[in-house]
């Protein structure tokens, strides 16, 4: 089956051309959180106008577990989700639109990074809330880049020789936004990321967890609106925020190196903020058989890994700098260690093809 995969981002787009399973062809343009239009889909994927299928992934998906196929009125209801993830689902929904005038005859599926955590632990899912709030199961910790994590239990396992029933990974996507995720069994256990995208360790542009106290605080001292908050905690944070920079690593590093002591600053607390997270993921399952850097900045930034790992000898991680410094999936722990470390590719495409071949199989078989 031809599969054209569409995966928006905060500031760009990737499609990714996937045939039975193997990726044959890639593309991506920015979009500088600019609405993406019809035009801009034919002209970036016209090449690909022979396919099967398109699938879109969307961050959100609410409580939906699968895949499925898109139509005005699922792209309605994920289009009122787009409060609780401002910088992807609007892209996600005018893409997807864009995809089903272009493509007149072609399915259109939707793909959710939140369907890999449906099914976390209460324990793990549940705000200490008052109940009233909390009765219908709405508010709740979603969790996010499931369809990263999907990849990696897979991938990992395979590498690794580990029986897929029982191994214990956690999985940190290092992108521009970044999450941390424990995983037994193929299930998430436990996440960083909750009911919005914004929780867990600082990022490019989002500044994680925050004391609530603290952004009370601010609201009122600065007699601040909810959409002025939303603004600040998504788009002048994180990285960005505490730099002065974009966010981006490439300049946060380039700023480190010339001294600028706000950059120093801020990649100490991005490091610190991830091993926080890591440690208190990990101690979710009963035991660690490896740990997984993917997305981005694991692919293009080893020496950072190789930092970061630094900080996590206590979990008994340690990474071995040569094979840290090499490139493609490979196994960056020294051999014989009791936890072993990894960096992989982020492979969301090939996730969002397996779901739209399972989602078009199950539709044609009943």
């Amino acid at each position: 089956m031809r599969v054209l995969t569409l995966n928006p981002g905060s500031s760009s787009v990737k499609a990714a051309l996937v045939v039975d399973g193997t990726a044959v062809g890639w593309s991506a343009w920015e979009t500088n959180g600019s609405t993406v239009d019809e035009r801009t889909i034919a002209d970036a994927v016209g090449r690909w106008r022979e396919v099967d299928a398109v699938a879109v992934r969307f961050v959100h998906g609410g409580s939906r577990r699968e895949p499925a196929l898109v139509d005005e009125e699922l792209l309605d209801a994920l289009e009122r989700l787009g409060r609780f993830a401002p910088l992807h689902q609007p892209q996600s929904v005018a893409i997807a639109r864009a995809a089903r005038n272009v493509y007149r005859a072609t399915p259109v599926v939707a793909c959710f990074d939140t369907a890999f955590h449906v099914d976390l632990p209460e324990a793990a899912a549940h705000y200490p809330l008052p109940r009233e709030w909390t009765r219908q199961g709405r508010l709740r910790r979603y969790g996010f880049h499931g369809l990263s994590c999907q990849y990696v239990a897979r991938r990992a396992v395979a590498m690794l020789d580990l029986d897929p029933a029982v191994a214990r990974l956690v999985c940190c996507h290092l992108g521009a936004g970044v999450s941390v995720t424990a995983i037994h069994g193929g299930r998430g256990v436990d996440t960083s990321m909750g009911f919005t995208p914004l929780e867990g360790p600082a990022m490019a542009t989002r500044s994680g967890t925050v004391d609530p106290g603290l952004l009370l605080y601010v609201m009122e001292a600065a007699s601040m609106s909810p959409a002025g908050m939303a603004d600040a905690l998504y788009r002048r944070s994180g990285l960005a925020g505490m730099s002065g920079t974009s966010g981006d690593l490439r300049e946060v590093r380039a700023a480190v190196k010339a001294g600028e002591p706000d950059a120093v600053l801020a990649l100490e607390v991005y490091l610190h903020r991830l091993r926080r997270e890591i440690g208190g993921v990990a101690m979710s399952l009963p035991r660690l058989d490896a740990i997984v850097f993917t997305g981005g900045v694991a692919e293009h930034c080893p020496e950072l890994v190789e930092r970061l790992a630094d900080g996590l000898r206590l979990l008994g991680i340690v990474v071995d700098p040569a094979r840290c410094a090499g490139t493609g999936d490979r196994v960056i722990s020294p051999d014989g260690v009791s936890v072993a470390s990894m960096v992989l590719m982020a492979r969301e495409d090939l996730e969002l093809a397996r779901g739209a071949e399972r989602t078009l199989t199950h539709a044609r078989t009943g």
